[in-house]
């Protein structure tokens, strides 16, 4: 059987009109295959840790072809830093539930929405909470507690090196 390829399926559709530009669309496209995903990427998190762990799904924009994202889902021990095109939740072996921690879009999307952010409609506050969180270092302080990391870990060196520029 014969198949195309994910190059061939791109350039066919750059090549077409869109039949929409509704990011919910293009979302709910994005994330046909999500849920099982991140439903197997737990059960090996939960056969590799004897803990606590995370599932981070990073999206990435494939560089020859603008018109493809993939979902790259992994697990591990540590909470990771909040950065660009990710998505974090959180397993507790003790409720045996993953608790979504947090979304961030692409960079762009990011700037858009803090630009706009008196216009985003109420089905989209959450994320715009989510960028403003990681816009402030909120999430970052999340992570850090979640590695049980020290909140002023590095201050002292940073001052040292602040000083160190100003004499």
């Amino acid at each position: 059987m014969s198949r195309d390829t994910v190059g061939k399926k791109s350039l066919e559709l750059l090549q077409k009109t869109p039949d929409s530009r509704d990011p919910i669309e293009i979302e709910r496209e994005l994330h046909k295959n999500y849920e099982s995903n991140i439903y197997q990427c737990l059960d090996e998190g939960k056969k590799t840790y004897n803990g606590d762990f995370f599932v981070v799904v990073v999206t990435k924009k494939e560089p020859l072809m603008q018109n493809v994202l993939r979902n790259f889902f992994m697990h591990r021990k540590s909470c990771p830093t909040p950065d660009y095109d990710q998505t974090v939740y959180h397993y507790d072996p003790q409720k045996s539930e993953a608790e979504f921690l947090w979304v961030i879009p692409s960079r762009d999307t990011c700037v858009l929405f803090k630009d706009n952010a008196l216009e985003v409609v109420p089905e989209e506050k959450e994320l715009l909470r989510f960028i403003l969180d990681f816009d402030d270092g909120t999430l970052y302080k999340l992570a850090k507690r979640f590695n049980s990391e020290q909140e002023g870990r590095g201050g002292a060196l940073k001052k040292k090196i602040h000083v160190a520029m100003t004499k």
